[in-house]
């Protein structure tokens, strides 16, 4: 005999969700659904109408916990559509603010899940490391983009500023320092991880792995044409879910995806291992795989290099795509800016949203004792997450041109 188990809201977690778990008479999990309750707000449509350059500043402020990878995927959109090529220094400093930010995002998560795996013999000295681990990747984002929560030098056409040779040094001052507490954190935290007493292959699925580079983001290696985003209605099984729940279900060639650092991990650095204990190793194993990218960034910049492209902010609506990957995977936002200067068309996909569905398909066939875990492998935020617009099912065409919740 079936029966319906809910979590509401699911814990330790950016923003609200719920988990609905249909179980059997073994309280085994045979349809999980998971959803955002988080209530919409519609940041993109605010920005139309509104000239490019206030596009980052306000998406930036979708979540307090990703602003870096939100404000990179927002210039690279708008820098596709104007067609601007920005400076080769300036990507660099993107690429070192974002990977800081993954060290910084990382480490967030590790304090949220410790009480999860960490003995309470080591609480303490665990989340001291994470403090001191968070406080140098903090330094980078706050010196390279002007800060950390706002970054206020990430612009369209480059960065608002180089940085100096003195600035250089504490970077690479910090960072090697940084890679022996992290080579030791991430030693604790794999084998705190590896000794939690799960089921065998807990959270494992069959959904492909969706990523588009393994420390930056490419619009080359992901066809845009080939997603698709439905409604939660045509997803869902119950029509009461379809309903509450604050995000469209994103699909790439037809299927829900994983995507994140268990996602990046396999597509381009040969990880072969699937689940919850995946997911938190390939978290934290790129903590370190983003050090060793600053240490290589920082000494390619060029101090005295320049990093502003020249350009027209008028545009022809032309698509732009941004790709970034984020702490919890592929954040793509796309904008159009019309002939005299302002945005005609805003969107983001971001990395939750790809994870909904499939983090719903990953608590089947295991205890609904064990799915909050494998919910909080993936690292949800939901304010990020939340965004819709209403179409008909049939014909795809727009109901209503505002964002709301169904």
């Amino acid at each position: 005999m079936s029966e319906t188990i809910t979590i509401s809201p699911t814990s330790r977690q950016e923003g609200h969700a719920e988990l609905s778990m249909e179980v059997d008479d073994k309280g085994i999990v045979t349809t999980g659904r998971y959803f955002s309750i988080t209530p919409v707000r519609g940041i993109e449509k605010m920005l139309i109408g509104k000239r490019p350059e206030t596009a980052p500043v306000i998406v930036q402020r979708i979540c307090g916990v990703c602003p870096v990878t939100h404000t990179l995927a927002s210039v690279e959109a708008i820098d596709d559509s104007l067609k601007i090529s920005i400076p080769k220094d300036a990507r660099i400093l993107r690429e070192m603010c974002l990977n800081a930010h993954i060290i910084n995002s990382h480490a967030i998560h590790h304090f949220l899940v410790a009480p999860d795996f960490v003995p309470d013999a080591d609480y303490k000295q665990v989340v001291k490391n994470i403090s001191e681990i968070r406080k140098h990747a903090q330094f980078v984002e706050d010196v390279v983009g002007g800060e950390g929560i706002h970054p206020s030098d990430i612009r369209i056409g480059g960065m608002a500023h180089n940085i100096s040779k003195n600035t250089i040094n504490k970077i690479k001052t910090r960072i090697s320092g940084l890679q022996k507490l992290l080579e030791q954190h991430v030693e604790q935290m794999t084998v705190y991880i590896q000794e939690k007493d799960f089921p065998e292959n807990l959270g494992q699925h069959n959904q492909p792995v969706f990523a588009s580079d393994d420390t930056y983001g490419s619009r080359d290696n992901i066809s845009y044409k080939e997603i698709e985003e439905i409604a939660p209605s045509s997803w869902y099984d119950l029509p009461e879910i379809g309903k509450r729940a604050c995000s469209q279900i994103p699909l790439y060639r037809g299927e829900a995806v994983e995507t994140g650092p268990r996602a990046r991990a396999e597509k381009y650095r040969h990880f072969k291992e699937k689940g919850v204990k995946a997911q938190h190793l390939a978290r934290a194993e790129e903590m370190l795989n983003s050090a060793e990218k600053i240490l290589e960034l920082v000494n390619q910049l060029n101090p005295s290099g320049k990093t502003m492209a020249k350009f027209d902010l008028e545009g022809t609506n032309r698509l732009g795509i941004g790709i970034i990957e984020g702490p919890r995977g592929t954040n793509i936002h796309t904008a159009k800016i019309s002939e005299e200067g302002y945005i005609s068309d805003y969107n983001a996909i971001v990395p939750t949203t790809w994870n909904i569905p499939t983090m719903g398909i990953a608590t089947e066939g295991f205890h609904h004792d064990f799915a909050p875990h494998v919910i909080r492998a993936y690292d949800p935020c939901l304010s990020c997450a939340t965004h819709m617009v209403v179409k008909n099912d049939d014909t795809k065409e727009i109901i209503e041109d505002k964002y709301v919740q169904l």
